[in-house]
């Protein structure tokens, strides 16, 4: 039980209404999930306004009430609490009610296009082998030390972003790994956190169904840079044209990671096969279990990571050499007769094309590839058809299917990402609704030594249509089949 004056603190209120010494047990943002003595807070959404059900709250036990707009009628035994932002001042109180406690550990925020949980999960991952009681905060999974729980945002609200973190101060965590959203700063779910570190890893094609432009989605990007406190630093991937954007006006020291151009931390490709990446990085030698460029960039900002954080070097290349992919990110399986099937969670056109490069790069002859790729519903519209020539142009053959729909029309998503096959890879494209068929089609058009790529879900374990979820999993599915 918190004392509304304690979990206000440092929030921009425009009026109070009642009293701010009754104490409340929880802060509540979901009218439906009220319980007796709780704080609510009315958030303006993109598709509800929680000024609505204001009343309903108090219904159910609300004795708090934060909001933005007062209500027309004032119920004498409520506190009301007006604020300029909702957003904002939700992410503070639960910063408070917690008692802060991203600063009784070192977080460390990632943030960019691509990479974010892969960079996350193996800073996580090192930091464990390395004796360090670390946390996880990402897409695919949140990680107590060893104890896990399921994700379902990328950046998780305020609320629940201060409850894990409070339970990895309560077991002895000292390093947190946060995948940090364009979604999550835009809607302020990071404020009234303090980050040790931040990474940018890059910026490409993306949630433009969200932001407007991609100089707003690039702004709200820096904006995570820039709110970041002198004492923390800030790690950027030089070889983006955005990465110095990132850093030009924060506060935070300023480090740089690249494989293309000089940097604080450098690295060189040596070898790069289907065993692995032979790299060196700042001119020390070291062989990784992970494929390709991207996951070069992948590690080296890991390896900056953890030289910021104070590992020592040869320590921190003897992890990173036993590190492992993260599940639906260039997990593969091979079959007896030698068809290689990857699965990743490339969903941008920039992934996708990281991902076939790579493929390319690596294969060794006149092996065939094989890609299956859709399209999420009722996302960014703009990168199917890029989706598509991209696919077409690298690929062997296609077969463009269902990703998950959502609300969509399955179809229509097809369409619009077969408009993008130039019509000289057209004998080469095929389109399939149904995903499961789809992967089976692959799997029957290989022959032995063809690499069948399965773009777009990756760790997922579901497919959604017409807002139904039902078990799907890719890298099961198609183990399954070969």
């Amino acid at each position: 039980m918190n004392l509304i004056k304690d979990i206000i603190y440092k929030v921009k209120i425009t009026a109070v209404i009642g009293n701010t010494n009754k104490r409340v047990n929880a802060i509540v943002f979901d009218s439906r999930k009220i319980k007796e003595n709780n704080l609510f807070v009315a958030q303006k959404g993109l598709n509800f306004d929680g000024h609505f059900f204001i009343e309903q709250a108090i219904k159910l036990g609300a004795t708090a009430i934060v909001c933005e707009l007062l209500p027309a009628q004032i119920n004498p035994n409520i506190t009301y609490i007006q604020v300029e932002d909702s957003n904002l001042a939700l992410a503070v109180m639960a910063s408070n009610f917690y008692d802060n406690p991203s600063s009784k550990l070192k977080l460390i925020g990632v943030t960019g296009t691509n990479g974010k949980t892969t960079i996350a999960t193996l800073c996580y991952n090192l930091f464990q082998k390395a004796g360090y009681k670390a946390g996880l905060l990402s897409t695919v999974k949140i990680m107590v030390a060893n104890k896990q729980y399921d994700a379902t945002h990328t950046t998780p609200n305020s609320v629940a972003i201060n409850y894990y973190l409070n339970e990895m101060v309560l077991a002895g965590v000292s390093f947190c790994f946060m995948e940090v959203s364009s979604h999550g700063i835009h809607q302020k779910r990071t404020e009234g956190l303090h980050f040790e570190g931040g990474v940018f890893t890059n910026l490409t094609h993306d949630h433009l169904d969200y932001h407007n432009t991609f100089a707003e989605y690039r702004d709200v990007k820096k904006s995570f840079f820039d709110s970041l406190p002198k004492s923390a630093f800030s790690l950027t991937n030089i070889d983006d044209k955005n990465g110095l954007v990132m850093i030009q006006n924060t506060n935070a020291s300023k480090m740089t990671y690249a494989l293309k151009t000089m940097a604080s931390f450098k690295a060189k490709i040596i070898e790069n096969g289907f065993s692995g990446l032979l790299l060196t990085i700042n001119d020390n030698e070291v062989w990784v279990k992970l494929i390709g460029s991207f996951n070069a960039y992948n590690l080296l900002a890991v390896f900056g990571v953890a030289k910021l954080l104070g590992l020592e070097t040869n320590e921190t290349l003897r992890y990173l050499s036993e590190l492992e992919s993260v599940d639906g990110r260039f997990q593969f399986v091979v079959s007896e007769n030698k068809i290689t099937a990857i699965v990743d969670y490339a969903h941008t056109p920039d992934a996708l094309k990281n991902v076939l490069e790579t493929i390319n790069d690596i294969k060794k002859g006149n092996e065939q590839i094989i890609t299956v790729v859709g399209c999420g519903g009722d996302r960014d519209k703009a990168k199917r058809p890029v989706m598509g020539r991209i696919a077409s142009q690298l690929s062997s053959q296609v077969i463009v299917t269902s990703d998950n729909p959502r609300s969509e029309d399955p179809q229509a998503i097809l369409n619009e990402i077969i408009t993008g096959v130039e019509p000289i890879h057209n004998y080469k494209t095929l389109a399939i609704l149904d995903r499961e068929q789809a992967i089976k089609t692959a799997v029957k058009l290989a022959q032995k030594g063809d690499i069948i790529l399965i773009a777009g879900k990756g760790h997922e374990t579901y497919q959604e249509i017409k807002g139904i979820r039902s078990h799907f999993d890719d890298f099961e599915i198609v183990t399954k089949l070969l």
